[in-house]
């Protein structure tokens, strides 16, 4: 493919060979936000369309708002890789993948410019209305690779998302003392805190135990919805945020 009419209006066209055919859902009904994690834009855009990676992304937004597509939201892009979401394993199939420019953790990790938010939060937008994607399936790599992925992390600012219309939030327990639920804990606790992760959607198996696959989901939700302490220990402040998340979702019907 030599090119293709950009999906979302003003966005710049680089075409990446990285891409397939979507299996099952013949539309994208996630959006999957995700940082580069390398030192500078430029590079992470030619490593999205080298060949040679076998990755990709929809979308690259640079940290001055310049929005890159490079995969059409119809095809399926390869930005999640192993990855699960209320079950579905094919993330890839039922998404639209979003990289936001950032040198991510391991290299300074710094605040994500405002120009660059403005950007995300109209891309993403418009794939919601041209999609239909729900506010509760905008999510994080984290959130649907818990414990091989952290972007885009706990400086991701999903409450100005929210506010924008985008994304399932609410504003977070104060962090405080108390009891608390750790790697190694077992009992009843344990299981219903495991229920509530994989209702919400997290890939959390109900043993009644707190393994290693229960403390990175609880990571990955503490970064997402619980930012002021991520350290994938279930305190009061995560249970209560997360049972008011839940509590806040929409009712299925039908």
């Amino acid at each position: 493919m030599t090119g293709f009419a950009a999906d979302h209006p003003g966005a710049e066209i680089r075409v990446s060979p990285n891409f397939g055919p979507r299996a099952g859902p013949t539309a994208p009904d996630m959006i999957v936000l995700h940082y580069t994690g390398m030192e500078n834009g430029e590079g992470a855009e030619a490593w999205l369309c080298d060949p040679t990676s076998q990755v990709s992304s929809h979308y690259i937004v640079h940290e001055d708002g310049r929005i890159v597509q490079m995969v059409r939201e119809s095809d399926r892009a390869w930005h999640a890789g192993r990855s699960s979401w209320k079950g579905v394993s094919d993330i890839n199939s039922h998404s639209v993948g979003v990289e936001v420019v950032n040198p991510g953790h391991f290299l300074g990790y710094p605040v994500f410019p405002d120009a660059q938010i403005e950007a995300v939060i109209g891309l993403c937008a418009g794939i919601s209305a041209r999609h239909a994607v729900a506010p509760e399936r905008i999510l994080a790599h984290s959130d649907v690779a818990p414990g091989r992925k952290i972007d885009p992390g706990e400086k991701f600012p999903w409450r100005v998302l929210h506010a924008a219309g985008l994304g399932h939030w609410v504003e977070p327990s104060t962090v405080s003392g108390g009891r608390f639920l750790t790697l190694g804990d077992r009992g009843q606790p344990i299981e219903a805190l495991q229920s509530m992760l994989a209702i919400y959607g997290y890939n959390v198996e109900i043993t009644g135990q707190f393994d290693a696959m229960t403390r990175a989901a609880v990571d990955a939700f503490q970064r997402h919805f619980r930012p002021a302490r991520v350290d994938g220990v279930a305190d009061a402040s995560t249970i209560e945020t997360l049972h008011r998340l839940l509590s806040a979702l929409p009712v299925q019907t039908g």
